[in-house]
């Protein structure tokens, strides 16, 4: 039966390697599947999902208009589809997680998505709310603060290395602007003693 699955983590914890290794495990059982990753993440360069390890993959792109319903039925037209793997899930907006379930429910595609569950606010992206509240099964992934507790929060930072309090809430970039950290050291970091936005 097919499921609509959110793997979530904070920044580096190795999602696109996972969705990697798992679509490649699908493909060495001669099993087709589609990958998926938002064009606004171009930092591998447009339409391809990549690791920090050094893996990578072309995909399909998805921007906020795109249709991901559509997008897995046109896919089914070329053959049997094992698996849609959509990366960078936290961009998809609530329509679009909606139409991912659908893809799930009516094509019996299964959809795995991957993404981050919190900005540097500590706020919920509108894709991985959605996928909180929609998918069947939810898987975190996990990575550690400096201090070896679990990393649940990322803080973002400026050129010049400080911590960002405020801003977009989407800003592409990597270990130059991110660090994974625990809640507590988030807390320190952030300099926040009241609860982060909702």
């Amino acid at each position: 039966m097919a499921k609509l699955y959110f793997h979530y983590s904070t920044m580096n914890a190795g999602k696109s390697t996972l969705l990697l290794q798992a679509s490649h495990n699908y493909r060495e059982q001669g099993m087709a599947t589609l990958l998926v990753t938002a064009r606004i993440d171009d930092r591998a360069g447009a339409g391809t999902i990549a690791s920090r390890i050094g893996i990578g993959e072309a995909a399909e792109c998805f921007t906020p208009g795109t249709d991901m319903f559509a997008l897995i039925a046109d896919r089914l037209t070329q053959g049997p589809l094992a698996c849609a793997f959509v990366d960078e899930a936290q961009f998809l907006t609530r329509d679009q997680v909606w139409q991912l379930a659908r893809a799930v429910d009516d094509l019996g595609v299964p959809v795995m998505c991957y993404g981050l569950r919190v900005d540097f606010r500590g706020a919920l992206f509108p894709g991985s709310a959605a996928l909180l509240a929609w998918a069947d099964e939810m898987r975190e992934v996990r990575t550690i603060c400096h201090c070896g507790k679990k990393a649940t929060m990322v803080v973002r930072k400026d050129a010049d290395g400080r911590v960002v309090r405020d801003g977009a809430q989407v800003q592409i970039g990597g270990n130059e602007s991110y660090v994974s950290l625990c809640r507590r050291h988030w807390r320190e970091a952030a300099g926040e003693i009241a609860a982060p936005l909702a």
